[in-house]
């Protein structure tokens, strides 16, 4: 017989395993990419799409019925064809890039507006310090796939560095108003 050295979390005391494994575990096949995850992702430049894992991201889009419930992180693939990126902005906690496949040119930008620019090639990463402006572009000839981690399982909405992209950075939650 085995035994658990930790509890449970409250809510899966009582789950059958099966059902456990079930709820927790996520398919790339079985993802729709999200193109409407970010407000501005429908501006030229900033095209991008969002397979989620683990809750939402800085989306501000949660948990769904195909997405793994989160905790303390969240967990996302992103798709990124060249010329493409993700404006400048910061979180309150730590984000992570990590590319899977291609190249992702990231930087760090200071409130003076200066960038620091790195290019992540296959299985390297960048961390994002919480409250430091960052962001990613695809630089390369060729789309690039990258994993995002951000520090919190319902994190803030992204802080844009742009008064304009920070004013509407929630409009990609609101409904549409019936016509």
């Amino acid at each position: 017989m085995a035994t658990a050295r930790h509890p449970r979390p409250p809510e899966l005391e009582n789950v059958p395993i099966e059902e456990i494994a079930q709820r927790y575990v996520g398919r790339f096949r079985d993802k729709t990419p999200d193109w409407a995850a970010f407000e501005y992702a429908k501006i030229e430049g900033f095209k991008r799409a969002q397979h989620r894992f683990i809750g939402g991201g800085g989306s501000g889009k949660h948990d769904d019925a195909n997405t793994i419930p989160a905790r303390g992180f969240t967990l996302s693939i992103m798709y990124v064809e060249p010329g493409q990126g993700n404006a400048a902005h910061t979180h309150e906690v730590e984000e992570v890039f990590f590319v899977l496949q291609g190249f992702l040119d990231v930087f760090f930008e200071d409130e003076s507006g200066h960038r620091v620019w790195s290019r992540l090639g296959p299985w390297e990463c960048a961390a994002c310090p919480p409250g430091v402006i960052h962001g990613y572009e695809n630089r390369s000839l060729e789309p690039v796939y990258f994993q995002v981690m951000l520090g919190r399982g319902r994190p803030e909405l992204m802080g844009y560095a742009d008064d304009e992209l920070y004013k509407k950075r929630d409009g990609h939650l609101r409904q549409a108003s019936p016509g």
